[in-house]
């Protein structure tokens, strides 16, 4: 596919980058809304069960004796348990003691994480250009850990939700490193060249790391009361499972795939960290959970970072 001028975007690409955006910052909201409902190990677990079953008609092929995927499964299992397995489940953990915003915000440095990673990984040089965009966004997200009270920075009080982001902010920029740097012949191509049967393999192996963090997490549940369920099973679970499953899952990534193909990554990732604003206007009108001032000054650091960054 070939990659449009980055500054000619039409109705069609616009909605494209405007439609994954849209949909993370919708999981964020769900697993929020679900911290009451379903463990969230558990909802993770669930949610890649329901993705698997949705994507296993056209690319359970995947999976049949015979299949390029297990000469490199354990590349496979390890880009499973990245994303699938770790990524998703630190989110939906982070969310029972952090809001929508503090998340999505937080996550939106993920291109700090990748810079780092790059160079103590790879040897990926920084320039100076992508030094000062790093600083802005960390300071962005120091703002969102802090509170916006300067004088939190000597005796900073995280929850541990912040703490849990983080961790996955970091895991996603080495799952993304390698994603962009795999070993030659690490994929097969007839896997890698169908978006369906690329994700499916690493949701396949990630289904099972998630069981056994799901299993995991189940054994270190307290008692309840006698009666009481660890699960409300019902129309909103049923829904919010739903909607995370097809929504984030594969819908945004296809649009992500399709819309990177047009614009380029670096477009894409400008586009990406609209994520908090969505989840700003969500927050406040689903879970009554409107956005400060120091909300809005992270937005512009870490936005301004990434911009700065991505400028030749």
């Amino acid at each position: 596919m070939s990659v449009a001028p980055q500054g000619r975007l039409s109705a069609s690409t616009i909605a494209l980058l405007l439609l994954p955006p849209l949909m993370w910052a919708g999981n964020a909201i769900v697993g929020r809304m679900m911290q009451d409902v379903v463990p969230p190990i558990t909802l993770n677990f669930l949610r890649w069960v329901l993705a698997f079953v949705l994507l296993l008609p056209v690319a359970g092929w995947v999976l049949r004796r015979g299949s390029p995927l297990w000469p490199h499964w354990k590349r496979f299992a390890l880009l499973g348990l990245l994303s699938v397995g770790c990524y998703n489940a630190l989110q939906y953990l982070a969310l029972k003691t952090s809001t929508p915003m503090n998340v999505t915000l937080v996550a939106a440095s993920m291109p700090v994480w990748m810079l780092l990673l790059g160079r103590v990984l790879y040897g990926v040089p920084v320039s100076r250009r992508a030094a000062l965009g790093t600083a802005l966004s960390l300071a962005g997200v120091a703002v969102v850990l802090t509170r916006g009270e300067l004088a939190n920075l000597l005796s900073v009080k995280l929850v541990p939700g912040d703490g849990w982001i983080v961790l996955a902010s970091i895991l996603w920029a080495w799952y993304s490193w390698l994603l962009a740097r795999p070993a030659p012949g690490s994929e097969p191509a007839q896997i890698k060249a169908d978006w369906a049967a690329f994700l499916f393999a690493q949701i396949a192996m990630g289904v099972v790391w998630s069981g056994l963090f799901a299993a995991g997490e189940w054994l270190t549940l307290p008692t309840l009361p006698e009666g009481q369920q660890h699960i409300q099973w019902g129309w909103p679970l049923a829904l919010a499972l739903l909607y995370v499953a097809v929504g984030p899952s594969l819908v945004a990534y296809r649009a992500w795939g399709a819309a990177v193909g047009r614009v380029g990554p670096a477009m894409a990732a400008i586009f990406n960290n609209i994520t908090p604003l969505f989840a700003a206007l969500m927050s406040a009108t689903l879970l009554g959970e409107p956005p400060r001032g120091y909300h809005a000054a992270s937005f512009v650091l870490i936005v301004g970072g990434i911009l700065v960054s991505s400028r030749r």
